[in-house]
């Protein structure tokens, strides 16, 4: 059995990995992180795992973790991850960070864009980038697993095909973005409370959302060049889910055909990315509580233009469930297991 450890367990993401881990059978958790919680039992956190969770709430000690577990997820905000990695960590146990702590090979971009001093540099160049359906050889042999981000992830694989395929002009791409509140983290906010989110949608990050950059780097790899683009994301009165509508100039008159035969090359073997039919838009209800990402596209040849679409759980294939498969990864396990659940509906 792999002996998990994870640090910041009461967030929306931890609690999410929790889940996800208690049903895989190659998988156990011997560490309930959480530093505002210390020495609370945690189902006294997630009422909803009574009686299937009986340990406390332990603190954020990641050396002494890193004796006790195989694999230390860390599931904290921007900077902690960085502040407590060591050689000596890594030297014992695999670390996937949902932070944004490594997923940016360039120190002095995150530090513009999260507005704080990189405590580890050192480990960015070797931090793989999780998302396992580009980078799933390089995953295998990692020590350090950058999880990425969850409007990345879905604007990510709506998009890399036709990227990749030089189908259109990196130079025109508009990604609009939205997201249910769990997104926002399980904090008290008061632009989270229900009398603000209920009946009510909004923009924010314009021109400035920290994700922004992530996706440029993920999608310039893709293009061969560098990818600036406009991202703008929404908060939408849901729990869970994001979806993803983007916008590209087409740079050559192509089918409908010829499109699919590029999301295909990319995506037909993959067990978590699922190109719909024809003319069928993705939903968020179609992927909830689920590893799914729904993609699709349509062709505008009005504008010469085609819109290209994704929808995910942004807790699950967004946050924990990529993390678990990132796991299943490292240990030379079958990529899906734990993550078989179908989505919910309604």
């Amino acid at each position: 059995m792999i002996k998990a450890g994870i640090i910041g367990a009461t967030g929306y993401a931890g609690g999410e990995l929790v889940r996800l881990l208690l049903g895989h059978k190659e998988a156990e958790i011997v560490w309930y992180g959480s530093r505002s919680y210390v020495d609370q039992p945690y189902a006294s956190v997630y009422q909803n795992l009574f009686q299937l969770v009986d340990a406390k709430c332990m603190d954020d000690n990641m050396a002494e973790l890193a004796k006790q577990a195989d694999v230390i997820f860390t599931a904290t905000p921007q900077g902690l991850c960085a502040s407590l990695i060591s050689e000596e960590i890594l030297s014992q146990a695999k670390v996937i960070d949902l932070s944004a702590d490594f997923r940016l090979k360039d120190v002095h971009i995150y530090e513009e864009w999260y507005k704080l001093e990189h405590k580890a540099p050192q480990y960015l160049e070797e931090a793989v980038y999780g998302l396992c359906e580009l980078n799933r050889e390089r995953i295998r042999g990692a020590r350090l697993v950058a999880n990425p981000g969850c409007y990345p992830t879905c604007s990510t694989l709506s998009i890399y095909p036709l990227l990749a395929e030089g189908m259109i002009d990196p130079a025109t791409i508009i990604i609009d973005a939205k997201s249910g509140t769990s997104g926002a983290g399980r904090g008290a906010k008061t632009d989270n409370l229900f009398c603000e989110v209920n009946e009510n949608m909004k923009a924010y990050g314009v021109a400035s959302h920290r994700h922004t950059p992530e996706i440029e780097e993920q999608l310039s790899y893709a293009a061969g060049e560098p990818v600036l683009l406009n991202f703008t994301p929404h908060l939408v009165p849901m729990n869970r889910g994001i979806l993803i509508t983007a916008y590209a100039s087409l740079k050559r008159d192509v089918t409908y055909e010829e499109v699919k035969v590029a999301y295909d090359k990319y995506y037909s073997k993959e067990q978590f990315v699922r190109v719909l039919p024809k003319d069928v838009c993705p939903q968020t209800k179609w992927v909830e509580g689920s590893n799914y990402v729904d993609v699709n596209f349509k062709l505008d040849p009005r504008t010469h233009r085609v819109i290209m679409m994704g929808a995910m759980d942004n807790l699950v294939k967004g946050a924990a469930g990529q993390a678990v498969q990132n796991m299943n990864l490292l240990f030379g396990l079958d990529e899906a297991e734990g993550l078989r659940m179908p989505p919910m509906f309604p």
